[in-house]
């Protein structure tokens, strides 16, 4: 269909239409939903972001609206048979605080867990940390967006003191004379960006992109480096040796505005070219020609994203980056800065508000006196009921079921079993709980081991606030109300919290009032919990957002400005300065041996998502990307006798995953790749590493050691 997804529309339903913002990923593309009595159709629509464009994912997202698959009544298994049956909401719910009661009266509160996601709306990630620290009364809370942003936003943390995934709006790529792409593949991750890209290049600016692969984006680039997975920081090291040598280094930017420099200096002094090409395979000449090209630029942006990021020394990687940028007087110069390309649809809102483990709402930490007293105020509870610091996703779900270990755990808008690394033995640990409770629209390979399943509104039945990957607040709009037997996730949180409090002699009417399923009401009492805080939505209301195309944060009163651009006069330190960190390379957590002796890495296709529960069940997405592939070089399909769309076996330590061989002279001899989103014998999470990230609790996807070999 040329005009956007089809689906049938509820019957009564009056002819009528939303602006609202496509439910994939942190573009947060704007669209117009029409429903008639012919369906529900998409439509782009001009918005600062993708200026009118969509991706195929954003065209057919209304597909889901009415799918077969689509989850419309609670799910609870039978004892007795091992099965998922239909129930009412007052026997699934009975079931889940009776089994929330049981494990907690037995293990102490930490016995339950909550796990959420980076597709959350700003009021639901929100109102997740809230019940999980005062109606669970539990430290245990992570979510799959530790997957995805937090080396880099750890790094941007010690660094400038806030992480907001671009300090500048959007439409600055387009202008920049030089644009450094690290470990991002927006061509097939985020379509509609590229038109900035496009426009860069129209411009007369020079793409240069950093990727094992020769990817789409790669392939638009006007200089290509090729590292060996693993060894960006390595490059970026050298990149500052280069600049330093040269003299491209901004000495008086240094010396007023950051700290810090000197130990870095003194670091970055033993990579001389010649050694990152050996370590990395990025020839000398190309290391030179993309200094040259960021040291003499006149408005210059560094870029990192997951291929740089996911990895066990995340942090120091993004920081290395960082470092080249403060060191070239980038950050806060008009047009210029450093920033990460945030994948989720609310990936940078939904670690701001409460469900990352260390945090409370507007990016306070949980461990800060002052924070709790704040926070606690606005939840009327005591500072020192509130519970401390939690740990991050990996650990938390390895965990589980364990001796000590929560036993009970609550999903929303996850899928662990498939994005998770290790995913095997995360699998087996979810088998292992008393209760597992998955909240979703439907039946991810998560949901299929749950004990209790509770079907949940989509993205074109809800209101609420998303937050994109500039920190601008968007509005998602509801276009129509959900099946009558479905259930926003803000109306099971509140559910859930009444009946605990019932449960337990607490007044009913308390626990309903303070968790509220209106997301307007949410979203207030959400600008009083940021206020004053890193991520400060105190000024932000949906009546400005509707009236601005979104409010950028911070944005502490109703009459002042928000702030597109973030750094232009201070750093968020407790002196204004920027802070530099030295950092040296070190090898991956596993390196490659005789047994497992390629490089394995993962990344994203085009028609797919995350991991694929919603995109897998598109007709169009399916045909377009059916199955599981692993890309490998010809030369080495040679020597391991593989063809074009031989079933081969990928195994390494953990596991092994199967799916037909791709050849292509894109990917480098030493390496394979596949992607992440499929199930099954295609899970390619089964075989990554679970080595995490000191500091961000990363897990290592982006690189370990297997062997491959036709099945």
């Amino acid at each position: 269909m040329t005009d956007g997804a089809r689906s049938a529309t509820p019957p009564g339903l009056t002819p009528r239409e939303v602006a609202t913002h496509c439910p994939y990923c942190a573009l947060q593309c704007g669209m117009t939903l029409r429903a008639d009595d012919t369906g529900v159709t998409v439509h782009p629509r001009q918005f600062p972001t993708n200026r009118g464009g969509l991706c195929q994912k954003g065209w057919t997202a209304a597909e889901l609206l009415d799918h077969p698959d689509r989850l419309t009544t609670p799910l609870v298994r039978d004892a007795a048979t091992g099965e998922l049956h239909p129930a009412s909401w007052d026997t699934a719910l009975d079931r889940v605080v009776a089994g929330i009661r049981a494990v907690q009266d037995d293990a102490g509160r930490d016995a339950v867990a909550v796990f959420g996601g980076g597709g959350l709306t700003n009021e639901k990630a929100y109102a997740l940390g809230k019940f999980a620290r005062i109606g669970l009364r539990t430290r245990h809370i992570d979510y799959n967006g530790r997957f995805c942003m937090s080396s880099a936003a750890a790094a941007g943390m010690r660094a400038f003191g806030i992480d907001r995934g671009l300090p500048f709006p959007l439409a600055d790529l387009g202008r920049a004379d030089t644009l450094l792409l690290v470990g991002a593949n927006p061509a097939e991750t985020m379509p509609p960006l590229v038109r900035w890209l496009t426009e860069q290049r129209r411009n007369g600016g020079k793409l240069i992109v950093v990727d094992p692969r020769v990817t789409a984006t790669a392939r638009q680039a006007d200089l290509h480096l090729q590292p060996l997975p693993g060894t960006d920081l390595a490059v970026a090291n050298a990149l500052l040796h280069i600049a330093l040598t040269e003299g491209w280094v901004d000495r008086a930017y240094v010396a007023d505005r950051t700290t810090g420099f000197d130990a870095v200096r003194r670091g970055v002094a033993a990579w001389w070219p010649a050694r990152a090409e050996q370590l990395s395979g990025v020839p000398v000449a190309d290391l030179e020609a993309t200094a040259r090209a960021l040291g003499t630029g006149g408005r210059v942006i560094i870029l990192t994203a997951r291929g740089a990021e996911q990895h066990a020394k995340g942090v120091d990687t993004v920081t290395a980056y960082v470092n080249l940028a403060l060191a070239l007087g980038l950050p806060g110069r008009d047009g210029s800065g450093y920033g990460c390309l945030t994948g989720q649809g609310n990936g940078q809102g939904g670690r701001e508000h409460g469900q990352k483990a260390d945090q409370l709402p507007g990016y306070r930490r949980i461990d800060d006196p002052a924070a709790r007293e704040h926070v606690a105020g606005v939840w009327g509870v005591r500072a020192d009921e509130l519970p401390g610091p939690g740990v991050p996703a990996y650990k938390l779900l390895d965990s589980l079921g364990t001796p000590g270990g929560p036993r009970a755990l609550l999903v929303f808008g996850s899928n662990p079993v498939v994005s998770a690394p290790r995913a095997a033995r995360i699998e087996g640990r979810l088998r292992d709980l008393d209760l597992l409770v998955v909240a979703d629209l439907l039946l991810s390979e998560t949901a299929a081991l749950a004990d209790v399943v509770l079907p949940t509104a989509q993205w074109a039945e809800e209101d609420g606030t998303m937050t994109n990957l500039e920190g601008r607040v968007l509005r998602r709009r509801a276009l129509r109300p959900p099946p009558p037997d479905v259930r926003t996730d803000l109306a099971i949180i509140s559910d859930l919290a009444v009946r605990l409090a019932a449960a337990e002699a607490r007044p009913e009417a308390v626990a309903a009032a303070r968790f509220p399923a209106d997301p307007a009401v949410v979203f207030a009492e959400l600008r009083r919990a940021s206020a004053g805080g890193a991520a400060d939505y105190a000024g932000i209301s949906w009546d400005r957002i509707d009236a601005d195309d979104g409010v950028y944060w911070p944005c502490p009163t109703d009459e002042g400005p928000d702030t597109p651009r973030l750094f232009a006069n201070r750093f968020a330190t407790p002196d204004g300065r920027a802070r530099f960190h030295p950092v040296d390379h070190r090898p991956a957590a596993e390196e490659v041996c005789a047994t497992y002796p390629l490089h394995f890495t993962t990344g994203r296709v085009l028609a797919q998502y995350q991991s694929g529960t919603q995109t897998r069940r598109v007709a169009a997405l399916r045909r377009a990307a059916p199955e599981a592939f692993v890309e490998l070089h010809p030369d080495l399909a040679t020597r391991l006798g593989i063809d074009d769309g031989d079933p081969v076996r990928v195994t390494s330590r953990r596991g092994e995953f199967r799916a037909p061989a791709r050849l292509s002279a894109g990917i480098r001899p030493d390496t394979v790749f596949a992607p992440f989103h499929y199930a099954g014998a295609g899970r390619a999470n089964s075989v990554t590493n679970d080595a995490v990230d000191p500091i961000s609790g990363m897990p290592e996807f982006k690189i370990c050691a297997v062997r491959v070999e036709k099945a």
